[in-house]
């Protein structure tokens, strides 16, 4: 059934709100892309005249493609090479949606990100959809099939599973600006101690290469392990410059509300280098290095004023 002038609109004004739903729910911009595209050929097949109301429609097909992608991912990330980390994606990008309230910002972190792959499918589904996007629970159960009670229940069970103990720091440009400013110099500087002094004690370094890009393939812990590691990974030599591609520039810039630095080579970003930042410090770096997750954030950085490089020549 060909979509009229009307239907096309009404989808493409939910499309901001179902990717970023699908973001939270898959952390992969480009799978969350896939399942919007795949909602909207359901809703061009669809008897829309029985569509009694559209974006609860629309977040239903969305909320199931998900669920089922994430069954199946699930299975995929047992033989993934190395660490799986969710993809970066760019502070201001439409993709991490709304972001008015503490609780829809922290949904969209990398740590909570990382948090909730340790959910059921159901699990996230729920708590996504409550938390971030402040859907009612009698609405949610009607999305993902359960009754309000059990929804109820799974919301406090998946906040429970998410609660860490830990205080994240949330930054403005400035304060990401100084944070990684900071952290690139006492990595570059000749004395080790500066930047064990910026890491918690617990601190943890992650690295997802995707076996595509050489990464370190189990977590690093502890302040003086993880500094070590660092600081080897950020000194330039040209057989790293062969990892990214060429010559890159060092910028600072806002990913998942956390502060980063991102390795920009030639027109796209060749790397990105995520900092958890809490009032005790440092508390888990992750670095983005696998190319197949870097596509959207290249696009959005390309489009996107920037400062000056902190490092140029890396």
């Amino acid at each position: 059934m060909l979509l009229g002038p009307d239907e096309v609109d009404l989808f493409e004004g939910s499309r901001a709100r179902l990717e970023a739903i699908a973001y939270r729910l898959l952390g992969s911009a480009s799978d969350a892309e896939d399942a919007v595209q795949d909602t909207f050929l359901r809703w061009q097949a669809a008897d829309r005249e029985q569509v009694r109301s559209p974006e609860a429609w629309l977040t239903r097909v969305l909320t199931n493609l998900c669920l089922n992608h994430l069954t199946s991912a699930r299975a995929r990330r047992e033989t993934y090479v190395g660490q799986w980390l969710p993809e970066p994606v760019l502070t201001g990008d439409p993709m991490l949606g709304p972001a008015d309230t503490a609780e829809q910002r922290e949904s969209v972190s990398m740590a909570v990100l990382v948090l909730m792959e340790r959910l059921s499918p159901q699990e996230r589904a729920v708590y996504v959809l409550r938390e971030a996007f402040g859907y009612a629970h009698a609405e949610i159960a009607e999305i993902v099939n359960l009754t309000e009670p059990n929804c109820q229940q799974i919301y406090r069970r998946a906040k429970q599973h998410l609660s860490d103990g830990r205080s994240r720091t949330e930054v403005d440009r400035a304060s990401a600006h100084r944070i990684a400013a900071e952290f690139l110099a006492a990595t570059a500087g000749g004395e080790i101690e500066p930047l064990v002094g910026l890491l918690t004690a617990d601190v943890t370094g992650i690295a997802d290469g995707g076996g595509v890009v050489p990464a370190r393939r189990t977590p690093i812990g502890g302040a003086l392990a993880v500094a070590r590691y660092l600081r080897g990974l950020l000194r330039p030599s040209e057989h790293k410059r062969g990892w990214v591609g060429g010559v890159a520039s060092l910028y600072d810039g806002v990913v998942n509300g956390d502060p980063a630095i991102l390795a920009q080579v030639g027109e796209r970003v060749a790397g990105v280098l995520v900092l958890e930042a809490t009032p005790a410090g440092i508390t888990a770096v992750r670095i983005h290095a696998n190319p197949g997750k870097l596509d959207r954030i290249s696009r959005a950085w390309a489009a996107a004023e920037h400062d000056e490089p902190l490092l140029e020549a890396w």
